[in-house]
C-alpha cells in the first residue's frame, strides 16, 4: 500500500501531469476572463495564484514544479523569435517613429530603474534589496544577470520581475487610457518597456502594431537598462 500510494504521489508530481495541469489552469483562467473581463482576473494572474494555492496545499516546493515544467519554459524561451515576425510587418512604421521610439526608450529605462529603486531607500531596506529591484522592468535573464552585477539577490530580482510583469499586464490598459494614451505605437511601447514579456503578450492580443511596438521596447529597454543601471544605481545610492 505504501509503494502504491508513493507511485501516486510520483506520477501526480510527474512532469506530464505538472504540465498539463499548468496549461488547463491557464485555459481556464483565458475563458473566464473572456466572460468577465476584470482586470484583477487577467489569465497571467488568475493562473499563478490557482498554480502557487494548488502547490501550497499539495505541499509541492516551488523547484520541484519549475524542474518538473521546464518544457514550458524552454517553449517560452524559444517562442521570442516568432515577435521578429510583426516588427518585420511593422518596419515602416516603427522607422517612421523612430525618433519618439528611441526618446521614450531611454525614458522608460531610466524611470524604471529609479522609481523601482527609490520606494526602497525610503522603507531604509537593505541596500541589496533596493539594488535588486532595479531592473525589474526588464525580461528575467537580463535583469538577474544585471542584479548580480550590481550586488543584489538575483532570486529576489527574479520574483519582482514577475511581480511587474502582472502588475503591468492588469493595469497598464487602464493607466494608459486613464493618462490619455491612445496612439498605437506609444501604447505598444509602454507596455513592452514597462511589463517586459507578460505586457508583450498582452499587447499581442490588442494588435499587431502594438505588439511589434511592444517586441521593440521590450528588446531595447532590456539593453538600455543593462548598460545604464549601474551609473543609475551609483547617483541614486551615492
Amino acid at each position: 500500500m505504501v509503494d502504491r500510494i508513493g507511485d501516486l504521489e510520483a506520477i501526480a508530481t510527474g512532469p506530464a501531469v505538472m504540465i498539463a495541469a499548468s496549461l488547463l489552469i491557464y485555459a481556464a483562467a483565458k475563458k473566464l476572463y473572456a466572460r468577465v473581463p476584470f482586470p484583477l482576473l487577467h489569465p497571467v494572474l488568475t493562473s499563478v495564484a490557482v498554480i502557487v494555492a494548488l502547490l501550497s496545499l499539495a505541499g509541492v516546493p516551488y523547484d520541484e514544479y519549475r524542474d518538473a515544467t521546464s518544457l514550458i519554459s524552454f517553449a517560452l524561451e524559444i517562442s521570442v523569435v516568432a515577435l521578429a515576425l510583426p516588427l518585420y510587418r511593422q518596419f515602416a512604421v516603427l522607422r517612421r517613429n523612430a525618433p519618439e521610439v528611441a526618446t521614450g526608450i531611454v525614458f522608460a529605462a531610466v524611470v524604471g530603474v529609479v522609481s523601482a529603486v527609490v520606494p526602497f531607500l525610503w522603507l531604509s531596506v537593505d541596500p541589496s534589496t533596493a539594488v535588486s529591484a532595479a531592473p525589474t522592468s526588464v525580461t528575467t535573464p537580463i535583469a538577474m544577470a544585471v542584479s548580480e552585477r550590481a550586488g543584489g539577490i538575483p532570486s529576489l530580482t527574479a520574483a519582482l520581475v514577475v511581480v511587474t510583469g502582472i502588475a503591468g499586464a492588469v493595469i497598464g490598459p487602464s493607466v494608459l487610457k486613464v493618462v490619455g494614451v491612445t496612439n498605437r505605437v506609444a501604447w505598444g511601447l509602454a507596455m513592452g518597456a514597462a511589463a517586459h514579456g507578460i505586457g508583450t503578450a498582452r499587447a499581442l492580443a490588442r494588435g499587431e502594431l502594438e505588439g511589434a511596438t511592444s517586441s521593440l521596447g521590450l528588446c531595447l529597454n532590456g539593453l538600455l537598462t543593462a548598460a545604464i543601471t549601474p551609473l543609475l544605481l551609483r547617483l541614486v545610492l551615492g
